[in-house]
C-alpha cells in the first residue's frame, strides 16, 4: 500500500530537497538542484525506481516524529517488540557538495535495523555502476556520481546496496549520502555529528529572526522554515514545490512539476518572509526578479528556472506509473509559454513592498519597471491564460484584469510618494487615467448584477475564487457590497466539505478533465475576506480547519480531496504555506509588532 502525500516530510539543503516517509524511506531526490533528475523516484512509481530505506527490519507497532523547532532535521521514533530507535534525517547547509545525512541512535532495548539504497538516476530509469569505496560505495553513470559513507558494512544483493545491523539503548550507527559530478573531484567526508550540531545551529540561528508571536507561532514558523527550504539560496530563486507530477485528483491527468519558480508564488513567499523580519531573503529574491526578467518586459515569463532558466519545455516520461497511477508523469512546465497578465500587478505590488519595508531602490530598477509599464498599457486589455493556467482559449479574465490595475496603482503611488520628475510627471498623470478607466471597466464587465458576484471573466456567470483577491490587493474595500455579495455566493456555490474549490470547472475553459481537490490557498483567501468583514469567528474556525489539514510535522500539499479525506498535489506547496503566514497574520491581534495585515491594501 503506498503512502499518502500527507505521510511524508521535507528534508531540505536550500538548494535541493527530498521527501522522507514514515516507513523511513526516502522516495524523492533531486540532485543536485530541485529541478534536476531524480535519483530516488519511488513516489512517481516503486522502490525500483530508487529509494534509500532506513527502518527497523520487525514489525513496527509505532511510529511518531517531529522537526527540531526551527529547522528542517527530522527525528523518527519507531518502536518494535524489542525497544525503540530514533532516525535523523537531515541535509546540512551546502559548501559545495550536496549531503543526505541518516543516524540510528539506540532508545531502549535492542532494534535490528536494516538499510536498502537503490539509486536510479534520471529519474529512475538508469542503474549506476556501483563500486565499493573506503567505508561505504561509489554509483556512477554519465554525468552523475554517488559516495554512500556508511559506519556499519555494506553489501550487494542483486540491484541493491543493504546492510543489516543492530542497535542497543546510546549506541549510534551513522549514513553519509553525496553527491558530485562524475568527473569532478570527491568531496571530502562528513562527520555526521558535527554536521548535525552545524546544521541545527544555523537553522536555529535563522527562524529566531521570526517576529511573529501570535497564537499560531508554531504553525506559521513551521510554514516560514518550510518557504526558507524551498529558496535556493545561491540564486535568490523560490520554488513552487520541490516535487512533479503529484496528482490535484487521484488517478487524473491533472499531474505538474511545479520545481520552478513561478514569479507569482515567489512573490507571494517574498511577502510572507518580508512580514515576518527575512529581509535578507527578500532581497536576494528581488535580485533574483531584475535578473529574470531584464531585457525586454514583453518577454516576462509567468516562471522561470531557479537560475533564471526561461526555456522550460514539458515533456512526459513513461516509464514512470505514477504516484498511485495517476499519469501522465510530466518533467518541465508548458505553462511558461503562457501570458498570464496578474504577473505584473504581482511584480508590481512586491516590489513596491520592497520600499515601504525600507529596502532601497536604484535606477536600474525603476527604469525595469517602468517598461514594463508601458508595455501593460498596449495589452492589460487582451484576453490571457489566468492564474490558473488553462489550457483552453484565453478569456479576459477577472482576475487578471484587477492585478494589471494592481501594477498601475502601486506605480501611481511611488511617484506620488517620492516625487515625479519631469518625465515621469507625464506619466503619473497618465497612469493616473488608465487606472481610473480599468477600475471602472473591471466593476462594469467584471460584476454580474444577476449572480451578484464578480465572476471568473467578462460575461461569463462561472465563480472563481481568485476574485477574492479583490479587497486582499484594495481594489474595492471589504465593506462594499460587490464585494460581500461576491464573497457570499462563492461561499454558497464553490465551497465543498467546508473548503473552497478554485472555480466552477469546465472543460471549454481548462481544456481539461474535471476533478480536482479543493484549493487551499482559496480557502484562506476567503478566510482573509470574513476577517476584513468583520466575520472575525467564522474566519478563525475556518483558519483552524486549515491548520489541522497539516500533517504531522506541519505540511501542507496544494489541495485536499474531501472524500477521500487526504492531500492531493505537489507537496509541500509553498502557496499554500504563504496563505497560511499571512492569514494567522492578518487574524493575529492589531496594533502591536506581530499584527498588521499581510498584504499592506492601498483603496
Amino acid at each position: 500500500m503506498p503512502l499518502r502525500i500527507e505521510d511524508y516530510a521535507l528534508l531540505g539543503d536550500c538548494q535541493t530537497a527530498a521527501l522522507v516517509g514514515r516507513d523511513g524511506s526516502i522516495d524523492w531526490l533531486c540532485l543536485p538542484r530541485f529541478d534536476s533528475g531524480a535519483c530516488f523516484a519511488a513516489l512517481l512509481g516503486s522502490p525500483e525506481h530508487g529509494r534509500w530505506l532506513v527502518a527497523p527490519a520487525a514489525p513496527i507497532k509505532r511510529v511518531s516524529r517531529a522537526y527540531r523547532q526551527g529547522t528542517l532535521i527530522l527525528d523518527t521514533t519507531f518502536e518494535t517488540e524489542s525497544g525503540a530507535v530514533t532516525v535523523t534525517d537531515f541535509m546540512p547547509m551546502r559548501d559545495s557538495a550536496p549531503h543526505v545525512v541518516r543516524t540510528v541512535r539506540g532508545v531502549r532495548g535492542r532494534v535490528p535495523m536494516r538499510t536498502e539504497f537503490v539509486v536510479r538516476f534520471d529519474y529512475g530509469s538508469i542503474v549506476p555502476w556501483v563500486r565499493k569505496a573506503d567505508s561505504g560505495i561509489r554509483a556512477i553513470a554519465g554525468p552523475d556520481c554517488v559516495r554512500l559513507q556508511s559506519s556499519v558494512p555494506l553489501r550487494g544483493e542483486g540491484m541493491t546496496t543493504v546492510a543489516d545491523f543492530d542497535v542497543s539503548e546510546g549506541e549510534t550507527a551513522s549514513f553519509v549520502l553525496a553527491w558530485y559530478p562524475s568527473h569532478g573531484r570527491e568531496p571530502r567526508e562528513v562527520d555526521a555529528a558535527i554536521a548535525l550540531e552545524r546544521t541545527e545551529t544555523a537553522w536555529r540561528k535563522w527562524s529566531a529572526r521570526c517576529n511573529y508571536e501570535g497564537p499560531w507561532r508554531d504553525a506559521v514558523l513551521r510554514s516560514l522554515v518550510t518557504l526558507k527550504g524551498l529558496t535556493h539560496t545561491a540564486t535568490g530563486g523560490i520554488v513552487a514545490a520541490p516535487t512533479t507530477s503529484l496528482p490535484e485528483f487521484i488517478g487524473g491527468p491533472r499531474n505538474w512539476d511545479y520545481r520552478f519558480c513561478w514569479v507569482r508564488d515567489a512573490t507571494f513567499t517574498l511577502l510572507a518572509l518580508l512580514h515576518n523580519g527575512f529581509a535578507d531573503e527578500a532581497r536576494d529574491w528581488r535580485e533574483w526578479l531584475l535578473r529574470a526578467i531584464a531585457g525586454d518586459p514583453s518577454k516576462l515569463q509567468i516562471m522561470y528556472g531557479v537560475d533564471g532558466e526561461r526555456r522550460l519545455d514539458e515533456q512526459e516520461i513513461p516509464w514512470l506509473p505514477g504516484y498511485e497511477g495517476s499519469l501522465p508523469v510530466r518533467i518541465g512546465n508548458g505553462a511558461y509559454r503562457q501570458r498570464q497578465l496578474d504577473v505584473y500587478g504581482e511584480v508590481m505590488d512586491a516590489l513596491h513592498q520592497c520600499h515601504e519595508h525600507g529596502m532601497p531602490g536604484d535606477e536600474n530598477s525603476w527604469n525595469l519597471r517602468r517598461g514594463m509599464l508601458e508595455f501593460l498599457e498596449t495589452c492589460w486589455d487582451q484576453p490571457d491564460e489566468g492564474i490558473w493556467e488553462v489550457r483552453g482559449p484565453a478569456r479576459q479574465f477577472t482576475h487578471s484584469k484587477v492585478m494589471a490595475w494592481v501594477a498601475f496603482d502601486r506605480a501611481v503611488k511611488r511617484l506620488e510618494k517620492v516625487g515625479a520628475g519631469p518625465d515621469d510627471g507625464k506619466l503619473l498623470g497618465r497612469w493616473r487615467g488608465l487606472r481610473e478607466r480599468m477600475h471602472e471597466e473591471i466593476c462594469v464587465k467584471g460584476f454580474d448584477g444577476t449572480i451578484g458576484a464578480f465572476v471568473q471573466s467578462y460575461g461569463s456567470e462561472r465563480l472563481d475564487a481568485s476574485v477574492l483577491m479583490i479587497p486582499l490587493v484594495g481594489f474595492l474595500p471589504p465593506n462594499d457590497a460587490r464585494v460581500r455579495s461576491t464573497a457570499h455566493v462563492i461561499e454558497a456555490r464553490l465551497l465543498e466539505g467546508g473548503f473552497v474549490r478554485r472555480y466552477e470547472s469546465d472543460r471549454r475553459v481548462d481544456g481539461l478533465p474535471e476533478g480536482e481537490g479543493v484549493f487551499l490557498p482559496c480557502t484562506f483567501w476567503l478566510a482573509d475576506n470574513w476577517a476584513m468583514m468583520g466575520r472575525e469567528t467564522d474566519s478563525r474556525a475556518m483558519f483552524e480547519r486549515l491548520v489541522a489539514l497539516s500533517n504531522d510535522v506541519g505540511l501542507l500539499s496544494e489541495e485536499y480531496d474531501v472524500t477521500r479525506n487526504r492531500q492531493v498535489g505537489n507537496f509541500p506547496q509553498a502557496f499554500s504555506h504563504v496563505s497560511l503566514v499571512n492569514t494567522a497574520r492578518n487574524l493575529s491581534p492589531r496594533g502591536d509588532a506581530q499584527g498588521g495585515p499581510a498584504r499592506r491594501r492601498s483603496a
